[in-house]
């Protein structure tokens, strides 16, 4: 299975990826990243493990458009099979999601529907989650939509909320448990075991 990444910071869950790849457990590859960001520290992890890459937004493309026939391009190009945003800070554009329709996967650190949504997105969705009082949190992968953390929902985890959690702690046990899902995910992706179907909410 051909993977393409779109990511927007350091990579740690590209990272996770390239890793299990590389051993064996993902019966695949990443064969390009995609990046909002030039400074993104996933263009350098990308780079380092000789993935193709390309730096692609608004300082690079003036209108939507033109920028999102470019990601597609760019993804067509590298033969995708599977397209995972991996912390990417950006709607995905209808012509990505068109040529790639029920191939385009997110990950978000909560157990969706809850605490998804615009400006759902880091340390935010776990503020949201020790104010909410909830015992329970964790993390979601699902089909991307047009719009955010939207789509149905193809495999979660749970992850337990303590009552002495702090931001940081409960970020930390979300974060670990989220590679573990995406890893796992895509591992049963490429191996025919699991097609990104929704699960029922």
């Amino acid at each position: 299975m051909n993977i393409g990444v779109l990511a927007s910071h350091e990579g740690t869950t590209l990272q996770s990826l390239i890793d299990a790849c590389a051993s064996g457990r993902i019966p695949g590859r990443v064969v390009v990243v995609v990046s909002n960001n030039s400074r993104a520290g996933t263009l350098a992890r990308a780079r380092l493990a000789d993935i193709g890459t390309a730096h692609l937004s608004s300082n690079t493309h003036d209108d939507a458009e033109p920028l999102d026939a470019a990601i597609r391009d760019t993804l067509v190009a590298a033969r995708v099979d599977l397209v995972f945003l991996a912390g990417y800070m950006k709607r995905v554009g209808p012509l990505v999601l068109a040529a790639f329709k029920g191939r385009v996967l997110n990950t978000h650190p909560a157990l969706l529907p809850r605490f998804g949504g615009k400006g759902m997105y880091g340390d935010n969705v776990f503020k949201a989650v020790l104010e909410s009082g909830d015992a329970e949190s964790g993390v979601s992968v699902h089909l991307v939509d047009d719009e955010y953390d939207h789509g149905p929902v193809v495999s979660q985890c749970r992850v337990q909320v303590r009552a002495d959690d702090s931001l940081d702690t409960l970020k930390a046990r979300i974060r670990s448990a989220e590679k573990e899902l995406v890893v796992e995910t895509l591992a049963q992706i490429a191996k025919g075991q699991m097609t990104p179907r929704p699960m029922i909410r």
